[in-house]
């Protein structure tokens, strides 16, 4: 049975608004221990170091064309996938969904309607620091991430303060359902147990969607032990353990079916474990070439080159876009409400 590994990096819990590490992602490869070592030894010779690690092997120069070249055999050889996701455009995204859109589905307007929610998280994250006044979207998005976690009236309370405090009228579609109405179906959604800002979830989708449709019959996944990976792991048994017989469409390019062909997880020590070794070295690259290219820090390898690497369906990424048009078309006829109201009954935890 084929088996896709997989590695993460940038998981920071409940906190999106992390400095350092502004960008989270997963990569899964399908490639066996013994495929694994054969690369590894091609590539790196002379590796003195017990396992294959992207940020030890990036910091010397001499390893970069090494590291691309391997990337290459990896992304042209391998069933593949990474995904990344700016965490505060994610964390956006998660305001709308729980502090704006049961405001709107109370009076019968589809919120998500061909993606509208991703052009005004957008809108939001390109706008937003200046539209709102200074430190006032830090601090709409600060609050909104502690009443999702402590869930107390205190910290909504303190939401819908941050909420008013700000220049809202100059956006009233996103911050009008708070600020002027305090609308206690947001309140009610935010407060709700198991809704958390927790970026897994939103990640696991995004690959699922992918190794099913690489994968060509029932498959399995092997991770790394890592303490972060743990949430990834509980997740993954809950999506194995699915038996309802239903499909979602979540873009022009993304849907995701169960039952899933996904049979089984396992944790093994990346140490013994070649195949996760490259999954971390996939993962690795991807992060830091977003920072590089967002100018947050200088990175290793060079970024272009290293994009050129992947073709179209190799990458995912969940980044802010104002191109209104292009985001219409390839949203259109999502099914957003039904996958979050779907996903919110099945797999949060209460």
């Amino acid at each position: 049975m084929e088996c896709f590994r997989i590695d993460e990096s940038g998981y920071t819990g409940f906190d999106l608004l992390n400095p350092e590490q502004r960008f989270q992602g997963a990569a899964a490869i399908a490639i066996d221990d013994d495929q694994a070592r054969r690369l590894i030894q091609e590539h790196f010779p002379k590796l003195q170091a017990d396992e294959l690690k992207y940020r030890a092997l990036a910091r010397r120069p001499a390893n970069h064309p090494r590291l691309l070249a391997l990337l290459r055999d990896l992304l042209t050889q391998h069933k593949c996938v990474t995904y990344v996701c700016d965490k505060r455009f994610l964390l956006l995204l998660m305001f709308l969904d729980y502090a704006v859109e049961p405001f709107y589905y109370e009076r019968g307007i589809d919120f998500y309607e061909d993606g509208q929610n991703y052009s005004l998280a957008s809108l939001l994250y390109v706008t937003g620091p200046t539209l709102l006044g200074e430190g006032a979207l830090d601090r709409l998005l600060a609050c909104f991430q502690r009443a999702v976690k402590e869930k107390s009236p205190e910290a909504l309370a303190d939401l819908v303060e941050a909420a008013r405090a700000s220049r809202w009228r100059e956006l009233p579609e996103a911050l009008g359902p708070l600020a002027q109405f305090a609308a206690p179906e947001c309140l009610q959604a935010i407060a709700t147990p198991g809704v958390t800002t927790d970026a897994a979830l939103v990640v696991l989708q995004s690959l699922i969607s992918r190794m099913e449709a690489m994968a060509d019959g029932p498959y399995w996944v092997e991770h790394d032990q890592s303490k972060n990976l743990l949430t990834y792991h509980d997740l993954l048994q809950r999506f194995i353990h699915h038996e309802d017989a239903i499909t979602f469409r979540q873009s022009e390019i993304a849907s995701i079916t169960f039952p899933l062909k996904l049979q089984s997880v396992t944790q093994v020590d990346s140490k013994t474990s070649p195949a996760v070794q490259l999954a971390d070295v996939m993962i690795g690259a991807t992060i830091e070439e977003a920072n590089t290219l967002t100018g947050q820090r200088g990175g290793s390898l060079d970024a272009q080159r290293v994009l050129a690497l992947y073709a179209d369906h190799q990458l995912i990424h969940m980044l802010p876009s104002i191109d209104f048009e292009e985001q219409k078309r390839f949203r259109q006829g999502t099914q957003a409400t039904q996958v979050i109201d779907y996903f919110a009954q099945n797999f949060h935890k209460p």
